[in-house]
């Protein structure tokens, strides 16, 4: 195997793919990328059992065709150490990569080919064709709900959840919950759920970005394929039953106020300094035209701010983790952000004056 190539050409998918690697193997290969050499193209390939990450770039020239693995890390810190605009050339001599640019010289190790393992994904069952923007969106505003270390297996990550013309993230650690609902432009015969593990989702969210440019989803019983651009993404599914959610949505709430989001999450984000360190709890105080929001913590500090919000009705009391709520302020793109509440007791439901595609979940805390 021998190729040359430009640093950029490089290491954009080369980021990306050693993105997916992890630093502690149980296998010594999976530190590795797969570098496969073709008459007119280089693909990179990382993986780590669960999700597989192809990028495809063009050579300057192909001497010799051919495959290798190398380490991914070590092979991203020298490409991102070089000048830009440097050419490379990359060569496998008696088992060892040697890399070359200007005056620099490298000798990276390499592992068999064979040893390379490919994630099986079976027979897609059906596929549908999206935008990255959709999907990028549905990631962003539900994303930091997912658990992160839950028992409950099927939490550590996202419900993807399809149905004809339409495409639903949800996202739940138990104590809050994230659903962002988009129309889309593609027909199914039968609805599709499938739950995406955490790093599958973090790591697909990676490729996307705001454009109208199409992105293929290929759909298996127990794998999701994503293919744009020049590459293609592959994770094993989390197989587990995912909570019903529209359970979880609280119905008629009968008290309903509206505050700016920015003030508010302001307000929030000082007073959860003064807040006990290990419940982040804050107490809300629901009044017509106001809202007090308090905090305190074994130290015997006390915080307290006052924020004028949209309200008629009966005053409320109610406690949160105030990280919960400000994380839901921090997605919400809106400018006034809507809350309805019923009781001390039953969860809060946030969205944007007068709705849009997303809406969130929050229990409340006993202080």
């Amino acid at each position: 195997m021998k190729f040359s190539i430009s640093r950029e050409a490089l290491l954009r998918p080369l980021t990306l793919v050693a993105g997916v690697v992890e630093r502690r193997q149980t296998l010594p290969v999976l530190s590795n990328v797969l570098i496969d050499v073709k008459d007119d193209s280089v693909s990179l390939t990382g993986t780590d059992l669960e999700v597989e990450l192809v990028g495809r770039t063009v050579p300057a020239t192909v001497d010799v065709a051919g495959s290798a693995t190398v380490p991914a890390r070590k092979l991203m810190d020298i490409c991102k150490s070089l000048a830009e605009g440097s050419d490379i050339t990359i060569a496998v001599e008696e088992g060892r990569a040697i890399l070359r640019a200007g005056r620099s010289r490298f000798t990276l190790s390499t592992l068999p080919v064979a040893e390379f393992p490919n994630i099986d994904e079976g027979q897609g069952e059906a596929e549908i064709t999206l935008t990255r923007g959709t999907l990028k969106h549905l990631i962003d505003a539900t994303s930091f709900a997912m658990a992160q270390q839950d028992v409950r297996y099927y939490l550590n990550g996202m419900l993807i959840d399809l149905r004809d013309q339409l495409v639903r993230a949800v996202a739940t650690d138990g104590h809050r919950l994230a659903v962002c609902a988009r129309d889309a432009e593609f027909t199914l015969d039968k609805p599709f759920k499938m739950i995406l593990p955490r790093k599958g989702v973090l790591e697909l969210a990676r490729l996307l970005d705001d454009s109208d440019e199409p992105l293929t989803l290929t759909l298996g019983n127990n794998h999701l394929r994503a293919h744009t651009g020049n590459y293609t993404f592959t994770s094993k599914l989390v197989d587990g039953k995912f909570p019903d959610y529209e359970r979880v949505v609280p119905k008629g709430g009968d008290k309903q106020f509206c505050a700016d989001r920015a003030e508010l999450r302001q307000v929030l984000s000082r007073t959860a300094i003064l807040s006990n360190e290990k419940y982040r709890g804050v107490r809300l105080n629901l009044d017509e035209g106001n809202l007090r929001v308090t905090a305190n913590n074994p130290d015997q500090e006390e915080a307290e701010e006052n924020v004028s919000v949209e309200y008629q009705g009966s005053a409320l009391e109610i406690g949160f983790n105030v990280g919960y709520l400000v994380d839901v302020l921090n997605v919400l793109g809106c400018e006034q952000v809507q809350m309805t509440l019923s009781d001390p007791n039953s969860s809060a439901l946030l969205e944007a004056q007068g709705g849009s595609d997303a809406l969130y979940v929050v229990m409340p805390m006993r202080l």
